[in-house]
């Protein structure tokens, strides 16, 4: 049986989801996607589009990246049908994965994000690192303006591991 196009492109992204145990970004799906030629890239955003509203997979937004998480349903459809993915896609896959597992797993998991305070004019940044389903550092932070707490976020991703490192060292003397 050869399956519909659109259908294998699901199968693809859920299975992806399914081998990490942290969600992927729209880009990171995006990038293997067309790394291997597979599809262009608006028929893969209306593909994962379609998985959001079968309820296959869910999403989140931190300052304007997708987050993509399999969901229970996804997980079982995929477990129904994981066999109609061809070997050689499932091998590009679990390629892909263990060579940018690391890399993938980084990008997701320092997350930094902002909101307006509720009880002042300052704005809160919140900051993040995950690993896994577990939260190896977070931090709240209040500044007085807005672009204090963009560039915050947008420094976060460097400085994460240093500051991790300071307050670590700090708190075990």
């Amino acid at each position: 049986m050869v399956l519909e196009s659109s259908t294998l492109y699901k199968l693809i992204i859920l299975y992806m989801l399914n081998k990490v145990n942290f969600p992927l970004t729209n880009s990171q799906l995006t990038e293997f996607f067309s790394e291997k030629n597979y599809t262009s890239y608006f028929t893969l955003q209306q593909v994962i589009n379609e998985l959001i509203d079968s309820h296959l997979i869910s999403h989140e937004i931190v300052r304007n990246t997708s987050y993509y998480h399999i969901t229970s349903e996804g997980g079982e459809t995929l477990g129904f049908f994981v066999n109609k993915i061809p070997g050689a896609i499932v091998d590009d896959m679990d390629i892909y994965l263990m060579e940018n597992k690391y890399e993938l797993r980084n990008e997701v998991g320092t997350i930094a994000d902002y909101y307006s305070s509720s009880t002042s004019n300052d704005y809160i940044v919140h900051c993040q690192v995950k690993e896994g389903k577990g939260t190896l550092i977070e931090i709240n932070l209040s500044v007085p303006t807005k672009e204090e707490a963009s560039s915050m976020c947008s420094h976060w991703k460097e400085a994460s591991s240093d500051i991790y490192k300071f307050i670590m060292k700090s708190l075990m003397k």
